[in-house]
């Protein structure tokens, strides 16, 4: 076998066998395939395409170079959550107490955030003294003790998929269907959950920008999942205005806590229990109505919250901080962003407003930059909403005042203002199963008539249509 036969066969169009891309991804992470080679196999897989076999097979390939993380010491299914990522989505920190409070098992292996989308990890870390690397012993006396616990990623899981992504993310080869699906479900697999739970974002803030390419995202990790003996299931939730009012580490933190002691904002907390009922669903707790109830009285309750500081606690946290937000790092410097003129914002640029929380220092640029916990932004104004000339529109935070000018400037370019309101938008466009592979279940379709035009529910069922139609090809770029 030959590395340039494989890239020839490729470039042509032919499907790849299980043991040619064990070869390709096992030779390259061993360091026996060049990255010139790997580079010009990548783009063939982008220009090509690969089939849902070859997807799943690629994935177990990744899986296979590193060590699987073993949670059969601990007791029911496991479950994992695992986002696409976004702007202002804190759902993670609401929705596993949530799960955790109504007897589900989530033991999470979670990673940074890069670029404009935050990371867990990167949220947890904005508690003082809490700690995100804990042993084998340590992490699974947590998860007995709360019900969950959440640690940073191992290095050892799916070695082949950060090797792999660097030389993508510098050959233009990164928006690749197959290429994502296999990056985000080898870690995923290689986590040791019995069941995971998919949001895959769709909007502006986005990494899949339309609902075509969100669709096809989650057909393809879901039938990974499932084909690897994983019940998977994927929401696709909308990230076309950030999730909530903050953005930024130590503000998102004090605004799950706010969901999770009965406030916050409707969409943030609509969001998290549609999440957190999928997740009690696939590990057997009722239908989707049942579960959506029991995630519910979890918040009103105040067990998720309890679950939350409990896990705070375990992992040597400060869990005072949690209900007085004071304690949470506190910027030194805000500023005001003030509406130009009057009327309604009709559209809020997600990435945009990611990036100038970056500048403030919330976001990396690289995986080496420093965090400012404490930086960040609180949105007052949204998407659908009236606003006067001069009206405060964003407060910035941050600790670095010499950011704070070009956050704003960026701030503004994200924001669109016209005489007349938007069409509102879902903020859940769908579900996809194995039973219900690609269609919008009704509940969610019928939830939504309230808030789309028949146009937008046109758009997505057209979308769906479409993705069927692909089904029995390649999945394509």
């Amino acid at each position: 076998m030959r590395m340039y036969d494989l890239i020839v066969k490729k470039k042509r169009g032919g499907e790849m066998t299980r043991a040619e891309l064990d070869y390709i991804v096992g030779g390259f992470t061993a360091g026996r395939i060049p990255g010139e080679q790997m580079a010009a196999f990548l783009m063939a897989v982008w220009f090509r395409g690969m089939t849902a076999q070859e997807t799943a097979d690629l994935t177990l390939a990744m899986v296979a170079t590193g060590e699987c993380a073993d949670l059969s010491a601990l007791p029911g299914q496991k479950i994992d959550k695992h986002s696409t990522g976004g702007v202002g989505d804190k759902t993670t920190l609401i929705v596993l107490p949530v799960v955790a409070a109504c007897g589900g098992v989530v033991a999470k292996m979670s990673g940074r955030g890069l670029g404009h989308t935050g990371g867990t990890i990167d949220k947890l870390e904005a508690i003082p003294g809490f700690r995100v690397a804990l042993g084998e012993a340590e992490f699974f006396a947590a998860v007995k003790r709360c019900g969950l616990a959440v640690i940073s990623q191992s290095e050892k899981l799916a070695p082949a998929d950060k090797k792999m992504y660097a030389l993508r993310d510098v050959t233009g080869s990164v928006d690749s269907i197959p290429l994502i699906a296999s990056s985000i479900m080898s870690k995923k697999l290689a986590s040791g959950a019995d069941c995971i739970l998919l949001d895959v974002k769709t909007g502006s803030g986005a990494f899949m920008k339309t609902l075509d390419d969100a669709l096809a995202l989650a057909r393809a990790m879901v039938a990974i999942g499932e084909g690897a003996g994983r019940k998977t299931s994927a929401v696709i939730t909308d990230m076309d205005v950030p999730l909530g009012f903050a953005v930024g580490n130590a503000l998102e933190v004090a605004e799950a806590m706010e969901v999770l002691q009965g406030r916050g904002p409707a969409d943030l907390r609509e969001v998290s229990l549609a999440l957190a009922a999928d997740m009690l669903r696939l590990i057997g707790r009722g239908g989707f109505a049942e579960c959506q109830r029991l995630a519910e009285k979890a918040i009103e309750d105040g067990s998720a919250f309890r679950a939350f500081a409990a896990m705070v606690e375990a992992q040597g946290g400060d869990a005072s901080c949690l209900a007085d937000p004071g304690k949470l790092p506190q910027a030194a410097f805000r500023l005001k962003v003030r509406a130009e003129r009057s009327g309604y914002i009709t559209h809020m640029d997600a990435e945009t407003i990611g990036q100038a929380a970056c500048v403030l220092g919330a976001g990396r640029e690289t995986k080496e930059s420093v965090i400012d916990h404490a930086a960040g932004i609180r949105i007052l104004k949204k998407t659908g909403e009236a606003i006067e000339a001069k009206e405060v529109l964003a407060v910035l935070c941050t600790n670095d005042e010499s950011r704070i000018a070009s956050a704003a400037a960026c701030y503004t370019r994200a924001l669109e203002i016209a005489a007349e309101p938007p069409e509102k938008r879902p903020r859940i466009f769908a579900r996809v199963t194995k039973e219900s592979f690609g269609h919008a279940e009704r509940a969610h379709e019928e939830a939504a008539k309230d808030v789309m035009s028949d146009a937008l529910l046109a758009e997505i069922r057209a979308a769906m249509a479409r993705r069927e139609e692909k089904e029995g090809g390649a999945d394509g770029r």
